[in-house]
């Protein structure tokens, strides 16, 4: 997973996520003073990736939310010591609802975690290849390159609001699953998501397959919030199945 790979695949298809003004001459402070003062970046003002997908919670996976994803990579590490961070919205309006946090990394990264601490990641294999996650932004061509990127990678997400419905966060952070195998979406929220940005779940599920060459996944959802995720099989050597 490389940064300027990724980079040069959004760099087209994505804007840059600009906190406060875009301009150091509304800030009242020394710096903002002087003529021709740089802003310096931020967190959150590069390149970034816009993709959704349909959250789960691991206590009960009839919990079900369409989540926007805002991602940035972070940090200085190459190829698969990259770590990427997401913002989550309930929406892709201005007045969406900041609903929590993700963090990716890559399958390397995942495999040298402790043992204790892999159950709170889930695995991307199903979204990717049964058409669960998108990016409206991105041409065709580059939406296939980043899905073949992010294929194996894993995340940890947590639903800082757990009840959108609510006016403001209440209760504890609720620890988010994904999709892993056929029959675990709920089919409305499948239809709210593909009516929202005129595509069809199915068409992608049958293109990616045949572009990746693979199956998707069978692997079912965990009995109790302590299992470790998988991510292509529920027994044996957890490895991808080949498209015939």
């Amino acid at each position: 997973m490389d940064r300027r790979e990724l980079m040069a695949l959004l760099g087209l298809s994505s804007g840059s996520l600009i906190l406060g003004p875009g301009s150091a001459e509304a800030a009242d402070h020394e710096a903002a003073k002087q003529p021709g003062a740089a802003v310096k970046p931020t967190p959150v003002s590069g390149p970034f990736a816009h993709f959704c997908g349909i959250h789960i919670a691991k206590k009960d996976p009839k919990i079900q939310f369409i989540t926007q994803h805002y991602c940035v990579a972070h940090g200085d590490g190459h190829g698969d010591d990259k770590l990427f961070q997401c913002i989550l919205f309930d929406g892709t309006a201005s007045t969406a609802k900041l609903v929590g946090v993700e963090y990716i990394v890559s399958d390397s990264i995942y495999r040298k975690l402790p043992a204790d601490e892999k159950k709170y990641w889930h695995p991307h294999t199903y979204e990717v290849l049964a058409g669960g996650l998108i990016a409206p932004g991105m041409k065709p061509e580059d939406e296939a390159a980043f899905m073949k990127m992010i294929l194996t990678t894993w995340g940890k997400t947590w639903h800082t609001w757990p009840d959108p419905k609510t006016p403001v966060p209440m209760g504890e952070p609720l620890l988010i699953w994904s999709l892993t195998g056929d029959g675990q979406a709920d089919e409305k929220v499948v239809a709210a998501r593909d009516k929202e940005f005129g595509c069809s779940t199915e068409a992608i599920r049958t293109r990616r397959c045949k572009e990746l060459g693979l199956e998707v996944p069978k692997v079912s959802q965990p009995k109790n919030l302590d299992q470790v995720g998988r991510q292509w099989t529920d027994d044996g050597e957890d490895k991808p199945t080949k498209r015939q």
